[in-house]
C-alpha cells in the first residue's frame, strides 16, 4: 500500500508526521503528569520543566503543518479515532490513566476553595446520607434517593457488626469492589462509605461525623422504615445477568442456593431483626442534634421507576405534600422550617430532568369556620408564588379528624394549658419538639382517622408521597410509642418520605 503512494518524498512527508505526532504525544504525556503533580514522575532530563514540554508539543505541531497541513489534520483525526476505539473497546488495563491523576489534583484543590463558612441558603442543595443494611431489598429507594439528590452528594452507607480488634484484616476492604460495581450498574452517581462498628446507633455516627469532605458533606439521613414488613430480593440473577462480582461472590440464583458474602441473601420474615426500636429511634435523635435533616422511607419495595416514569402521561405522576404536622392539628403552621424542606425537597425532586412531568399536590388541612386557616392558605400561596414553585393548593376539611384530637384532649382549654407547658419546657424553632409526655395524649383511633384522610385525599394515586415527621420525644421511655404512631400515620400509603428538616432551604432574599 505504501510503494502505491508512487513518490518517496510523500511516503516520507507521512512518516516524519507520523513522528512528530509520536513525540507531540510524549511532550504532552509528560506535561499532564507535571500538572498533575504527581510523586512517581521523577524524570532525569535535567532541564525538564513544563516549558520545555510546551515548546515541545508546540514545535511538533508546527513543523507537522509546515511539512503538509492536509497530512497533518488527517494523522490527527487518525490518533483521535484510535484514541477513542481503545477507550470505548479496549479491554480495562491496569497501566494506570492519567486523567485520574489530574481529576484528583484538581479536585483536592477545588475542595479547598469550597469554604463551609460561605454556605449561604439561597444555594442550597440535598445532600443524602442513605443508611443501605441490604442493597438487595432497597433497589428501588437507591434509584429514587439519586433523582432526589439532583446535583448534591449522595453517599451509601453501609454498617458492619463487629470489632477489629477480633478480627485479622478489616472485612470492608474486600467488599467495596462489589459496592461499586452495584453502583456502576444501577447508574446512580453516588458514593459508597462503609464503617465496621459495634453497633448500628455508632455505625451511623461515625458515618455522619465522617462522611465527605470540607462543603462537602451530608445534610440529610435517609433511613429505611422500621416495620414488620419481609423485605424483598430485588437483585438476582434473573433480573440482572449482567451485574460484575469479584472473584470470591457468588451472585445467588434459584436453584444454587449459594449467597454472595458480601450481599447476604434477605432477611427471612422467621429471622429477629438485630436492629432494635430503641436504637432505631436513637439514630434519628442523634441526626437531629448533630444538626442533619432525617427522611424515612417507607414502602419503596412498591416503588418501580420504569412503571412511574417510563410511560408518560399527558397529566403526568403525581408527588403529594402534607406540610402539617398531622400528629399536632394545634401547630397553626405551614410555613415552618420543617414544612418549607418538605416542600423544597418536592421541588427539587420535580426539577429532575426524569420527574419534569410530575405534578405536585399540596394538602391544606384547615377547619370549618375558623378565620385562620384562611390566613394561612393565603400566606401559603403567597409564599410559592415568591418562591416559584407551581404546586396546585388542595384544601382538605378535616373537622370530624380533629374533634377526635380535642375529645381526648378535654377540650380547648386543656390545650392551652399543653400549650404553656410545652414553651415552659422548651420547643424548636420550628415546633416540633415534643416533650416527654406529648405522645400519651394521642390514640391509635385519632391516628387511623388521619392515615385514613390521606388515603381518600390520593386521588388519582400518586407516585410518592412527602409527610410532615415530628421529632422523637425527649424520654426515651416513649421511643416504641413514637415508633407506633409513625407505624399507624404511614401505614398502606404506598412509596411516602417522613421527613423532618431542621435547616432554612429557601430564601426570597436578594
Amino acid at each position: 500500500v505504501v510503494l502505491f503512494a508512487g513518490k518517496l518524498n510523500t511516503i516520507a512527508g507521512i512518516v516524519t508526521i507520523f513522528f512528530l505526532l509520536v513525540y507531540a504525544a510524549v511532550n504532552l504525556a509528560c506535561l499532564a503528569l507535571e500538572w498533575a503533580s504527581a510523586p512517581n514522575f521523577r524524570p532525569s532530563f535535567r532541564c525538564f520543566t513544563w516549558h520545555t514540554c510546551t515548546l515541545g508539543i508546540f514545535g511538533c505541531l508546527v513543523m507537522m503543518f509546515l511539512i503538509s497541513s492536509i497530512h497533518a489534520f488527517a494523522s490527527i483525526a487518525f490518533m483521535l479515532l484510535l484514541w477513542m476505539l481503545i477507550h470505548y473497546l479496549g479491554p480495562i488495563s491496569n497501566w494506570g490513566y492519567i486523567s485520574q491523576a489530574l481529576i484528583f489534583h484538581q479536585v483536592r484543590k477545588y475542595l479547598l476553595l469550597l469554604d463551609v463558612r460561605k454556605d449561604h441558603v439561597k444555594f442550597w442543595r440535598p445532600q443524602v446520607l442513605l443508611m443501605v443494611a441490604n442493597p438487595r431489598s432497597c433497589m428501588s429507594l437507591m434509584t429514587f434517593i439519586n433523582d432526589l439528590k439532583k446535583s448534591g452528594l449522595y453517599v451509601l452507607g453501609h454498617v458492619k457488626l463487629g470489632l477489629l480488634d477480633s478480627l485479622p484484616i478489616d472485612p470492608l476492604q474486600s467488599c467495596y469492589d462489589s459496592w461499586l460495581s452495584l453502583v456502576d450498574h444501577l447508574k446512580i452517581k453516588a458514593f459508597v462509605n462503609l464503617t465496621l462498628a459495634d453497633s448500628v446507633r455508632h455505625g451511623v455516627q461515625n458515618l455522619l461525623f465522617i462522611s465527605g469532605f470540607g462543603g462537602m458533606r451530608p445534610n440529610t439521613l435517609v433511613l429505611g422504615f422500621y416495620d414488620d414488613c419481609t423485605p424483598e430480593d430485588g437483585l438476582n440473577s434473573q433480573l440482572f445477568p449482567s451485574l460484575s462480582f469479584g472473584s470470591d461472590v457468588v451472585c445467588p440464583t434459584a436453584d444454587s442456593g449459594q449467597q454472595s458474602s458480601f450481599f447476604p441473601s434477605v432477611r427471612r420474615s422467621e429471622e429477629s431483626k438485630y436492629l432494635q426500636e430503641e436504637e432505631y429511634v436513637s439514630i434519628i435523635a442523634d441526626a437531629v442534634k448533630m444538626g442533619k435533616n432525617v427522611a424515612l422511607a417507607r414502602y419503596f419495595n412498591q416503588f418501580s421507576r420504569e412503571d412511574v416514569l417510563g410511560h408518560q402521561i399527558s397529566a403526568g405522576p403525581f408527588v403529594d405534600v402534607w406540610p402539617l404536622n398531622l400528629l399536632h392539628p394545634d401547630s397553626h403552621g405551614y410555613v415552618n422550617i420543617c414544612s418549607l424542606f418538605l416542600l423544597q425537597l418536592a421541588c427539587v425532586l420535580h426539577e429532575t430532568r426524569a420527574w419534569n412531568q410530575a405534578r405536585l399536590r399540596l394538602f391544606l388541612c384547615v377547619e370549618a369556620g375558623c378565620t385562620l386557616p384562611e390566613d394561612e392558605e393565603m400566606k401559603l400561596r403567597k409564599m410559592l408564588k415568591e418562591l416559584r414553585i407551581s404546586a396546585q393548593v388542595q384544601t382538605v376539611v378535616w373537622d370530624q379528624v380533629v374533634a377526635m384530637h380535642w375529645q381526648r384532649q378535654g377540650g380547648r382549654e386543656e390545650e392551652d394549658f399543653l400549650q404553656n407547658e410545652r414553651s415552659r419546657q422548651g420547643e424548636d424553632q420550628d415546633g416540633t419538639q415534643m416533650f416527654p409526655n406529648n405522645t400519651s395524649h394521642l390514640t391509635d383511633e385519632y391516628i387511623c382517622a388521619v392515615n385514613n384522610l390521606i388515603c381518600r385525599h390520593g386521588s388519582p394515586k400518586p407516585a410518592v408521597r412527602f409527610l410532615y415527621l415530628p421529632h422523637p420525644p425527649a424520654d426515651k421511655r416513649y421511643y416504641h410509642v413514637y415508633l407506633h404512631q409513625m407505624d399507624l400515620l404511614s401505614r398502606d400509603l404506598g412509596p411516602a418520605l417522613l421527613i423532618h428538616g431542621i435547616t432554612p432551604v429557601v430564601t426570597t432574599d436578594f
